[in-house]
């Protein structure tokens, strides 16, 4: 499956790709995993937004990626998702490692913390993140922090 992978900030954004980011939050965070929280949380504005699209254009994964001091003290990833219809081709892999990459390009070699699901733990060590502390519960979801030094 060929995907196109880009990252843009905010303000770069087009009306479509934004509507496109909110209805595959919508659907996997809210609606499959069934958990009421407010997605629009006043942070996509400080967020590069990376995109992996089809050659159709249709939105196939999406992450947040945010520099030092933005969210935490290091790099962060976040709203790491991949749209329930391409999840057999191992975009979730690739969403990463693009996620990691961009990072690296956007803010330089650095650790990079994220707030995980803890069910993915596994999903995310294999990307050399480590878990730190204990769970705690995001929205009634249990979730983890982990850094990739």
């Amino acid at each position: 499956m060929q995907i196109t992978w880009t990252s843009k900030p905010f303000h770069d954004l087009s009306l479509l790709e934004l509507h496109d980011i909110l209805q595959l939050r919508t659907e996997v965070f809210i609606v499959e995993q069934n958990c009421a929280f407010q997605d629009i949380d006043g942070q996509d504005a400080k967020a590069w937004h990376l995109l992996g699209q089809t050659a159709e254009g249709q939105l196939a994964a999406y992450a947040r990626l945010f520099d030092a001091g933005q969210c935490y003290a290091q790099v962060s990833i976040g709203r790491v998702v991949v749209a329930p219809a391409f999840r057999r081709f191992g975009l979730g892999k690739d969403l990463m490692r693009e996620a990691i990459a961009h990072c690296e390009q956007r803010f330089g070699a650095q650790s990079i913390k994220i707030g995980a699901q803890q069910y993915l733990t596994k999903f995310y060590q294999g990307f050399g993140f480590e878990q730190q502390g204990d769970m705690y519960l995001e929205d009634d979801i249990p979730h983890i922090y982990m850094l990739r030094a």
